[in-house]
């Protein structure tokens, strides 16, 4: 058993009407959205000006979520999108969490996942910024100040860094997470081998374990806080394009 068998997928009812079978990745994802849905259904069915303990940390998740939403987010029909970041955020954590759980798996630590959820995300930004004004969201790529031979240059770059936005956030969110689970399967495997041995000796590496696994639980969060941050950041240069055009002035020199 290598540190990556934890990341393989497993067919569990193969159907081959349009390759709908069922696997651990989608076992998992099921748990992921049901677990979305408890966390809000159950605590505010019956809201109560009383909190509950559930109640309040689903009511402070959520004020923490929309400060941080409005900070980057700055007009006010943005509001409109916050619903889905507050979904996707609630989502990342869960599945995060969930792949830190014994025999759980980490459905975010799959780069086709992260890639696909980013992508959809930033196609989407851009069809949206494009709509609502293209004169405006197109001359976003075109820095104001260049000189018409440098000006295909910038263009190309501007071009390819709004692209490269996909892999900044897919990568990101999974790298950590696969690193992180692999050093933890590391750690236990070694831990155990030497628990054969000694008692004593595999107290060292357990103790390792037990700190990663904490550090693994504020990755988990950091990672989502992260990816939705950017969300936000991308989402604002869509319905506010305005903004980057005024940043990227470049003064010439004199």
């Amino acid at each position: 058993m290598t540190p990556l068998t934890q990341f393989e997928i497993f067919v569990f009812k193969p159907l081959y009407f349009f390759d709908l079978s069922v696997n651990n990745f989608t076992i998992f994802m099921f748990i992921g959205f049901s677990l979305i849905f408890f966390v809000l259904y159950f605590p505010l069915r019956k809201p109560s000006y009383l909190s509950s303990s559930w109640q309040l940390l689903v009511e402070t998740t959520f004020d923490f979520l929309l400060s941080v939403f409005k900070s980057q987010v700055r007009e006010n029909k943005g509001l409109n999108y916050f619903p889905v970041v507050y979904t996707i955020f609630l989502f990342l954590l869960i599945s995060n969490l969930i792949g830190l759980m014994p025999f759980g798996f980490a459905t975010t630590s799959h780069f086709i996942f992260t890639f696909f959820l980013a992508f959809s995300f930033n196609l989407s930004f851009f069809f949206l910024g494009f709509f609502r004004s293209p004169t405006l969201f197109l001359k976003i790529f075109v820095p104001s100040g260049i000189s018409r031979f440098l000006l295909p240059l910038v263009v190309t770059i501007e071009v390819v860094s709004y692209l490269l936005r996909t892999l900044s956030l897919s990568i990101r969110l999974f790298a950590n997470m696969m690193a992180g689970h692999t050093l933890l399967f590391i750690l236990a495997s070694f831990s155990i081998t030497l628990l054969n041995f000694s008692f004593f000796f595999a107290l060292v590496p357990f103790f390792l374990v037990l700190a990663v696994v904490v550090l693994e639980f504020g990755i988990a969060f950091l990672q989502s806080y992260v990816f939705t941050v950017l969300l936000c950041i991308y989402l604002n240069d869509s319905l506010n394009p305005g903004h980057l055009k005024k940043k990227r002035i470049v003064k010439p020199v004199i």
